[in-house]
């Protein structure tokens, strides 16, 4: 595709798609034609590295071969039976699932959010015939500058003012607590614990800007939520399959939660699938006809999952993930030492990384106007909010193209930043939007 015609694919032929696009995301201006690996190629046939890996979907890498005659393979004989009749592939996956991550039972659903509402009503319930709550007073308690999707249930939890601005009333029973802060965590049991049915927490934040808790943090809500009698669900989407260098981030500590919540790499970047994962005496609360999905657990849905599972551990992905990004941090914080004042912060576990800056030196510049330069160096990355660049590349990434992705942020802090810093007009001061319109929390 030459230059007129992407103009056109810009301009005119998707501009439907691309508008939708941009009311729920800020995406780089590229158009993806063809991935392989960590590999991905526009329309023009340019190559870029994938350093986001569609939010940890993909952490086998694009098209896994494996995973894609799993696919072909379970399509040509059935691809959908609804949860009315059963099916051959359901119980292989469930099988595996439960048995290479140790609980009794798995609850199938699709989309990441989905499995978010499914554990919250698996939870609700358990409260109410468990630990005996009063009807229709069951609270869950999840942490500020969390992420757990965008349907209702999600955002009622967020401390986002752009994710729930415009869309009340939001559902009530919800509490908030910083995140990492074990004090203020038991403070909210000691106060509400009776009321609370579950603790939902991600390991580590990734739309927070692949926010670290602090050591002990883990071990210290799985005995809180023991003490009190407290569901602790870890939602595992983004962290979990080996992208943080465990098969969990809940492994860096050797925490069990009660509840855990998988997604996106389930499906092997193929197709959506989520889980929810518990023993039975929780799963069990509820019964045929309270929960369902007519695709959740569709054969074709096990059968990639079945795969992309299979992957994950042939390929010793938790492993490569750890040394790789053990590696990438080694790289980029040499890359802070030579920008000290523009980089604020290296962190991250595994191959679930980020680079933070400092605003008022980085300023007008954004993290998304850093992205868009790494990109025409040929590397794909996504900004978390203003200051951070999130970098998440597939667990198959080589070395060689580690080093060429911190390279591309290199060259553009040392070659394009002070250029840009010059030429953009400095941003209109917005003190208004600094803290969140519902808990009162400073906001990123």
């Amino acid at each position: 595709m030459d230059a007129g015609l992407m103009d056109i694919f810009f301009s005119r032929s998707l501009v439907t798609v691309l508008l939708c696009f941009k009311c729920s995301y800020h995406p780089v201006p590229i158009v993806f034609s063809q991935a392989k690996g960590s590999s991905i190629w526009d329309p023009e046939g340019n190559k870029y590295l994938d350093f986001l890996s569609a939010y940890s979907a993909v952490n086998q890498g694009h098209c896994h071969p494996k995973i894609l005659k799993a696919l072909q393979e379970q399509a040509e004989r059935l691809t959908l039976s609804s949860r009315a009749f059963y099916n051959d592939k359901f119980p292989m996956f469930a099988e595996r699932l439960t048995s290479m991550f140790g609980y009794d039972m798995v609850l199938p659903m699709n989309t990441g959010a989905e499995g978010v509402e499914t554990a919250l009503k698996v939870a609700r319930k358990w409260g109410y015939e468990k630990k005996k709550i009063p009807n229709d007073e069951a609270i869950i308690v999840s942490c500020c500058g969390c992420f757990h999707g965008r349907t209702l249930a999600a955002i009622s939890m967020s401390c986002d003012n752009e994710a729930t601005n415009g869309f009340g009333p939001l559902l009530s029973g919800h509490l908030k607590v910083d995140f990492g802060d074990e004090a203020a965590l038991e403070k909210i049991f000691k106060e509400s614990g009776d009321r609370i049915a579950a603790f939902l927490f991600e390991p580590i934040q990734g739309e927070a800007g692949v926010i670290i808790p602090p050591d002990g943090y883990l071990k210290a809500v799985r005995d809180l939520c023991t003490k009190y009698n407290v569901l602790m669900i870890a939602d595992e989407i983004q962290s979990g399959l080996a992208r943080s260098g465990k098969m969990l981030a809940c492994d860096w500590e050797e925490v069990r939660p009660d509840m855990v919540i998988l997604g996106k790499a389930l499906g092997g970047g193929v197709i959506p699938v989520s889980a929810v994962l518990a023993d039975k005496d929780v799963m069990l609360c509820i019964r045929p006809g309270e929960h369902g999905s007519t695709f959740g657990g569709n054969p074709l849905a096990s059968a990639v999952s079945i795969a992309s599972l299979d992957v994950i551990k042939e390929e010793k992905l938790a492993e490569r993930s750890a040394h790789l990004g053990e590696e990438l941090r080694h790289q980029l914080l040499k890359i802070q030492q030579q920008f000290p004042n523009y980089i604020k912060e290296v962190r991250g576990r595994g191959l679930f990384n980020a680079v933070e800056f400092d605003s008022k030196v980085l300023s007008p510049v954004s993290a998304y106007d850093i992205c868009l330069k790494m990109k025409e160096r040929g590397v794909l990355a996504k900004p978390t909010h203003d200051t951070i660049v999130r970098l998440t590349p597939p667990l198959c990434i080589s070395l060689n193209e580690l080093q060429e992705g911190s390279k591309a942020l290199h060259d553009v802090l040392e070659h394009d930043l002070p250029n840009m810093q010059k030429v953009k007009p400095a941003k209109v001061s917005q003190t208004t939007t600094t803290t969140c319109n519902r808990c009162g929390r400073n906001l990123y």
